[in-house]
């Protein structure tokens, strides 16, 4: 037992409620206070515009906005003012996204069904994409290029991001110096559920757009997931997660690190160790204990283990794996000595890391990979930005008048036995005289 963290011990020992409780990440059904509150923002903005957007900034900002949006010469200053060691090391985040979002983008396909037709599959760029980038209890400059370098490369005409004003009344200095870095093309003083309705709806100062991506809280989750009816969205995504795998070949401080590097994000996070040994999770367990309490962040990380945190033994691999597959985790991370061959068989992980060597604190800002990554167990069905959202695909299609004979015969009977008489006479009229 650990007074750290809430479940430990086997993992077939837990009772079918902790078991739930375990797989069972924070969602809203739009049906709680959250998922209300949030319809009213929405609504207001979509109603009002500009003036209920001016209102939020007063209300849940505290502050008095005399122009939504940012001047392009604000973020250049920035820029301009951002210390070197800084600035250099965007700069090296921006060339690895660039370098993996590129060998990221797609080509058309073009198939000669039979002779006379053909059907050819285009991407074509998104028109104007809005990014969020968070400004609560952190600044995540980092969050800007994730979802901005994408959007370049894939060559989206028009990028907006959208930021929560500070007490000056602007986004934080290196949210718009890493704006300016990456290309944005407009920056709206703008946060939480507003900021997404006002991307998604329109008002005078902000265009809608196609496609909104980027992290937030829970306000920004829900509004999110609310509007996807009217705008596409990258996920609806929750707090940070992780669930690491570990055997006896392991650095298991190392994976507590890694542990403790998920819990700091948020209270809600959830981080989970899956040990294939007994004297691993004891090891692993004294680890957390003794990094937490050493750690800057240690509130949050205590409340993030005490709420979600897990290490717990597992007899086999392949328990291990299928337990990956039920909680299909944000983050995964193999620490043990065939991660190799687990890292080619997971199919429900928004990220796989090979290795502790591997850590998310490098995949969270240098290797180039995004780390906008589904949450809640949504690895199942979603997939983590990347240059692919930033396209839709049209498809044209072919068919000469050989082809058009040719087909015609199948098309009627298949027309006919749907009922749909006016289709089958079309492809009948091009049959053979």
């Amino acid at each position: 037992m650990s007074a750290l963290l809430r479940w430990t011990g086997r993992l077939e020992a837990l009772g079918e409620d902790e078991r739930r409780a375990l797989l069972t990440r924070a969602a809203h059904s739009g049906e709680d206070e959250l998922g209300r509150a949030t319809a009213n923002i929405l609504q207001a903005v979509r109603e009002r515009g500009d003036a209920a957007l001016h209102a939020l900034a007063e209300r849940l900002d505290g502050v008095s906005l005399e122009t939504l949006e940012v001047p392009r010469q604000e973020c250049e200053a920035a820029l301009g003012r951002l210390a070197t060691p800084l600035r250099r090391a965007l700069e090296r985040a921006v060339r690895n996204l660039t370098c993996v979002h590129r060998a990221q983008l797609p080509r058309p396909c073009i198939v000669e069904v039979e002779p006379g037709v053909q059907v050819e599959r285009r991407p074509d760029p998104l028109e104007r994409v809005g990014v969020y980038a968070p400004g609560g209890r952190a600044v995540y400059p980092s969050s800007v290029l994730m979802g901005v370098v994408p959007a370049r490369v894939a060559g989206v005409r028009e990028v907006l991001l959208c930021s929560p004003p500070g007490p000056a009344g602007r986004p934080a200095e290196v949210v718009l110096a890493a704006a300016a870095l990456a290309g944005v093309d407009r920056v709206f003083a703008l946060g939480g559920a507003g900021a997404i309705a006002a991307l998604a709806y329109g008002t005078a100062s902000v265009p809608r757009v196609s496609r909104i991506v980027g992290p937030g809280n829970a306000w920004v989750a829900e509004a999110k997931r609310q509007v996807s009816r009217v705008v596409a969205i990258d996920s609806p995504a929750g707090p940070s997660e992780l669930l690491a795998l570990v055997d006896g070949t392991a650095e298991v401080e190392a994976v507590a690190r890694e542990l403790l590097a998920q819990a700091e994000h948020d209270p809600d996070a959830a981080v989970v160790a899956l040990a294939l040994e007994a004297s691993v999770a004891e090891k692993l367990v004294a680890a957390l204990e003794r990094g937490a309490a050493q750690a800057a962040r240690r509130d949050v990380i205590r409340a993030a283990l005490r709420a979600r945190g897990a290490v717990l033994l597992v007899e086999s691999p392949e328990a291990a794996l299928d337990f990956v597959a039920s909680w299909a985790p944000e983050h995964l991370l193999l620490a043990v000595a065939d991660a190799e061959r687990l890292a080619a068989v997971v199919r429900h992980a928004g990220t796989v890391f090979v290795g502790e060597t591997t850590s998310g604190a490098f995949a969270d800002y240098g290797t180039g990979a995004n780390h906008v990554l589904p949450t809640g167990g949504l690895a199942r069905s979603y997939s983590g930005l990347s240059t692919l959202d930033f396209f839709r695909w049209t498809t044209v299609q072919r068919v000469t008048r050989a082809g058009a004979a040719a087909l015609s015969a199948d098309v009627a009977v298949l027309a006919t036995s749907e009922g749909l008489l006016a289709h089958a006479e079309a492809a009948r009229a091009w049959g053979a005289p």
